[in-house]
């Protein structure tokens, strides 16, 4: 029988505030906007000069078992996957195994010819003009195509636009470069993330998000039905390395210390990292290398959201404050966590002259 949907903001409260008088303001913030968009459950950390000033759970990770979330709750991240293959891209760029102007057909299999003018740049900044599969029949998880098959599936298509001509948001472009990550280093994408990424900063809670692995303190998935929770819908779409990594607000807290210094990548990666893509005809979009660059309320600002099926996360840096929000739920609406990573950073930032 279900529940009532009132019933749940009150549970959630309760675990919440179980002592109300102390309560901060990033605590009143949240527990009043999960409660208005129905959010089960989240993980917070806020990072301030390289020291963690707040790390905190809220609400429920399984609703089912009324398990709390903690700072070590396993979340799916969803499109954050993006700026961990574009490191890896990167760290093979710095081996001198691969050039960011390369052709794609250079180290993809059975390319199409319509692909001939593809660079691993096009692929990095979303102009390739290469369909989006999200949302298309036939990239489901259970279906798990080769990379034959889906380069086969997703060639079929034709470009949207010639490349660099434009920018739109492409998972396809994401998992192709999962692909080129295999085919150049002799090795299986999630075996080189683990070995050059996860292993040297010691984020062992990070990996695959696959259903069927016993993954310890993963969250489950929430999506809304007429204001009710619902277990979230397991015929997933096959996101491989545009969006499948599952982790905690501790292991992202250690990425995000790495990239502040030089132990992954060097300056001259980093610069390109976060850099804004030039379009062909001058334009410049707000999208470096898995990272969207932009700015909120006068501060530079350097993130990215991530939405699967029952999920909604967001790494939010503001590198000029040395500040990091790193919030990650068990909410099913796109772009919640980024929203509210953004309102808890406005409670740590300084207000900019002129702006009130």
């Amino acid at each position: 029988m279900r529940h009532s949907k009132c019933v749940l903001p009150v549970l959630i409260l309760g675990l919440l505030l179980p002592n109300p008088s102390r309560a901060d303001k990033v605590d009143d913030l949240l527990l009043r906007e999960m409660e208005k968009h129905q959010i089960a459950g989240a993980s917070l950390i806020v990072v301030k000069a390289g020291q963690p000033i707040k790390t905190k759970g809220y609400g429920l990770a399984n609703l089912e078992w009324n398990v709390p979330v903690t700072p070590d709750t396993v979340f799916e991240i969803g499109s954050m996957t993006k700026q961990f293959t574009a490191a890896c891209i990167l760290l093979l760029v710095q081996d001198g195994k691969l050039a960011l102007d390369d052709k794609i057909c250079q180290h993809l299999k059975s390319a199409p010819a319509a692909w001939s003018n593809l660079t691993v740049r096009h692929l990095l900044t979303h102009t390739s003009g290469i369909r989006n599969y999200t949302g298309l029949d036939g990239f489901e998880l259970t279906r798990h195509l080769t990379q034959e098959q889906f380069v086969q599936k997703i060639g079929a298509y034709p470009l949207d636009f010639a490349p660099g001509d434009a920018w739109h948001y492409s998972n396809s472009g994401y998992s192709l470069l999962g692909y080129i990550v295999e085919n150049v280093s002799g090795t299986n994408y999630w075996d080189f993330l683990r070995g050059r990424i996860l292993q040297p900063l010691g984020m062992n809670a990070t990996g695959n998000r696959t259903p069927g692995v016993i993954i310890p303190r993963r969250a489950a998935g929430y999506e809304l039905t007429n204001h009710v929770h619902i277990n979230r819908d397991y015929d997933l779409t096959d996101i491989f390395s545009a969006g499948a990594i599952v982790s905690t607000v501790g292991d992202l807290a250690r990425w995000n210390a790495a990239l502040n210094g030089e132990q992954l990548l060097n300056a001259a990666s980093k610069e390109q990292w976060w850099t804004p893509v030039k379009l062909n005809g001058g334009k410049v979009e707000k999208y470096g290398f898995g990272w969207f660059i932009d700015s909120v309320n006068g501060h530079r600002n350097i993130g990215h959201g991530g939405a699967t099926s029952g999920f909604s996360a967001s790494v939010q840096r503001f590198p000029d404050d040395q500040l990091t929000v790193i919030l990650l739920t068990n909410a099913d609406e796109l772009g919640v966590a980024t929203t509210l990573a953004r309102e808890v950073a406005a409670l740590y930032l300084e207000p900019q002259p002129g702006r009130h």
